[in-house]
């Protein structure tokens, strides 16, 4: 059996393994990273080598680390990438290439039914009744997003809001809150099943999920960058956040929102952190915009989302879907009694 770990931002690892009665009978691992001296390739192979077919990336990261020298040197790789390459290998874990992704881009929503459709879709995917799916959201309407555990009153200024016609909700995920307004962000959610980043730790994962991104934006010129835990960076500065949550039923919800062409004037009235986190940043002038996916790439943003959608589909297997009816009237519900409820948004007061 044979499984392989592209190490985001450095190698490809590869590793084929045999098992008999329930251990890994041989191991020999391989790939285009770097390692000094030759023979701790060797030590690698016999640490993996008599194995329990179940061991967990923890316990073979352990077992390749303890069989390294100090003087080891690797390159593009770690002892845990072997350690998630055997895994696959093992048929605990899968690729991006065995998966086909369903891309759905469908008309404007309100702020409460695109949480309730995250909630909604991840659900279906971990109960396997949906593919893994990259959605891309159309707003109806400004927002404030605020995460699963941030407080409401220490995130928005109220008053704020009310004068601008901002809606607060609250998403299932955690991180910090998300200024939107129509057509001024690109916001989307990759839905994936657990055993896409079965082994990886949490930042490891929000590197890995966003490595198709990065690759979209290189080819629009921007050398964008991962700075963990959940941003996207450019040399101009942030670019996007992530944030993520592992359901119960094996599904991985992954969401981004990007600057487009925000209203940084505006936003600084409505998050009270925002002017905390901005005071430094010279954006308390009149009319400043925070705008990096427009003035970097001179493209409009619907342009700009098609790029992207493309890419993804030039780099996985993909079909065009939409929202089933089930599960659009699910979030129908959810959002009437979850998400655009006072007890949910005021969860964390």
């Amino acid at each position: 059996m044979r499984g392989e770990y592209k190490v985001p931002g450095g190698k490809l690892v590869a590793v084929d393994v045999e098992v008999t009665d329930g251990r890994i009978a041989r191991a020999a691992v391989s790939g285009d990273f770097f390692l000094e001296p030759d023979d701790a390739l060797e030590a690698i192979d016999a640490a993996i080598t008599g194995m329990p077919a179940g061991a967990t990336v923890s316990q073979l990261t352990g077992v390749v680390q303890g069989a390294l020298s100090p003087d080891v040197t690797m390159v593009g790789f770690s002892p845990e990438a072997v350690a998630i390459a055997v895994r696959r290998a093992l048929g605990h874990a899968t690729r991006w290439e065995d998966h086909t992704f369903e891309v759905v881009h469908e008309g404007a929503e309100s702020p409460a039914m695109h949480m309730a459709l995250d909630q909604v879709l991840a659900e279906a995917v971990g109960e396997g009744t949906r593919r893994p799916t990259l959605r891309i959201w159309e707003w109806g309407a400004p927002a404030v997003v605020i995460g699963s555990f941030q407080s409401l009153r220490n995130e928005v200024d109220p008053d704020g809001a009310a004068r601008h016609g901002i809606t607060v909700v609250r998403r299932i995920s955690g991180g910090g809150a998300m200024f939107i307004e129509p057509g001024n962000t690109i916001t989307y959610s990759l839905t994936v099943p657990a055993s896409l980043v079965e082994g990886l730790s949490f930042e490891r994962s929000y590197a890995f999920l966003d490595d198709w991104v990065l690759g979209a934006l290189r080819e629009l010129g921007i050398e964008a960058t991962y700075v963990p835990l959940n941003d996207i960076a450019s040399p101009a500065g942030k670019i996007a956040g992530a944030a993520q949550k592992r359901l119960a039923n094996g599904a991985v919800l992954h969401h981004v929102t990007m600057a487009y062409d925000i209203d940084a004037t505006k936003m600084l009235e409505v998050l009270r952190i925002g002017r905390e986190k901005l005071s430094d940043k010279g954006t308390k002038s009149a009319n400043k915009r925070v705008d990096p996916l427009r003035s970097q790439t001179g493209m409009a943003r619907a342009d700009v989302i098609e790029a992207f959608k493309n890419h993804f589909r030039g780099r996985y297997d993909t079909v065009d879907g939409g929202v089933t009816p089930a599960e659009r009237a699910r979030a129908t519900e959810l959002a009437a009694t979850k998400f655009g409820t006072p007890e949910w948004t005021a969860r964390v007061p």
